[in-house]
């Protein structure tokens, strides 16, 4: 991990080091400090974070007209806290022993999943930047069994590499979102289940605008054409904290897939997809990454989608 490369910088081991440092110190807390941890941390970004606060605040807004100023404010404060307990949980979690790991969770619609596999065509796992979506792959692989987990690589190749092991630490393993498609499908004809993020804008040719949050947003259409053309079992899995301090982990029932010949069969299946999603964002918006751009207009959209999962060079993120 000290190795050489030229393509490190003092920036990315400085990056690392400090990665590191916060996860020795997190994994020597008690959990309710952790947890009270994460959320300062959150609350901090909320404050020195201008940028991402203002695209918080104006997608709640564009999206919840009718709540108040006050609430929205609140909302989008707890988005942050959120997300800096998702961070800080992340890093603590994954270095409990198993038993620890499998005692802090609840599986519900754990059985879609083993029926699915049973068909013997692999499953797409399809979720969003929502709940602790991290934490869920980790214990899935130790119930239901390992996957593939469709990211983008970090562009600190230190901190993308230690992601990596951690996200692999339950025999799970990362499939590169940039140019991954053909290990998609053997990890599919494999009979593999595959976890794909589809909640954010795309500029690539296979995007789709569909329906969410009242708004028109291009959505990858990758996860629908891959179940059309395998026959694969497309379930919507999310995750949610307990109040007695574990997650319940949940899989929902099998997207139903349109008869083929359908004219608007793709969209038809992206826009099921991110109606699970929304109905989950709307009973839980602090628990959603309101800080991405999701609605914007720069996209090349075309009739007949690619199954392209690549992301532009600096476009995945906002």
């Amino acid at each position: 991990m000290s190795g050489s490369s030229p393509n490190l910088s003092r920036r990315h081991r400085l990056e690392y080091a400090a990665l590191m440092g916060v996860t020795r110190v997190v994994r020597a807390l008690p959990r309710s400090v952790v947890t009270r941890l994460g959320h300062g941390i959150g609350w901090l970004a909320y404050r020195v974070d201008g940028r991402h606060r203002r695209i918080t605040l104006d997608n709640l807004a564009a999206t919840f007209p009718e709540r108040s100023v006050q609430e929205r404010t609140r909302i989008a404060k707890q988005v942050f806290a959120h997300f800096g307990r998702k961070l800080v949980e992340f890093l603590w979690f994954t270095g409990l022993p198993a038993d620890r790991q499998m005692a802090l969770v609840e599986f519900v619609g754990a059985e879609h999943v083993d029926a699915a596999r049973a068909t013997g065509k692999g499953v797409l796992l399809v979720t969003g930047h929502f709940g602790f979506w991290e934490l869920h792959a980790i214990a899935h692989g130790r119930r239901v069994g390992p996957m593939a987990v469709v990211a983008r690589a970090m562009d600190n190749p230190l901190i993308d590499k230690l992601l990596t092991e951690l996200r692999s630490g339950t025999g799970n393993f990362v499939i590169d979102r940039k140019g991954g498609l053909r290990r998609i499908m053997r990890a599919l004809n494999a009979n593999q289940s595959v976890a794909v993020l589809m909640d954010q804008h795309i500029l690539t040719a296979d995007a789709v605008k569909v329906d969410f949050l009242g708004r028109p947003a291009a959505t990858t259409s990758a996860v629908a054409v891959l179940a059309m053309r395998t026959g694969a079992t497309i379930i919507p899995a999310f995750s949610l904290p307990l109040n007695d301090g574990r997650y319940r982990l949940i899989y929902e029932r099998p997207i139903a897939l349109p008869a083929e010949e359908s004219p608007d069969a793709v969209r038809d299946v992206t826009q099921r997809c991110t109606k699970v999603l929304e109905k989950y964002v709307r009973a839980h918006p602090e628990r959603w990454l309101w800080m991405h751009r999701r609605w914007r207009e720069d996209v090349r959209t075309t009739e007949s989608p690619s199954l392209a999962v690549d992301d532009p060079p600096g476009e995945a993120e906002a």
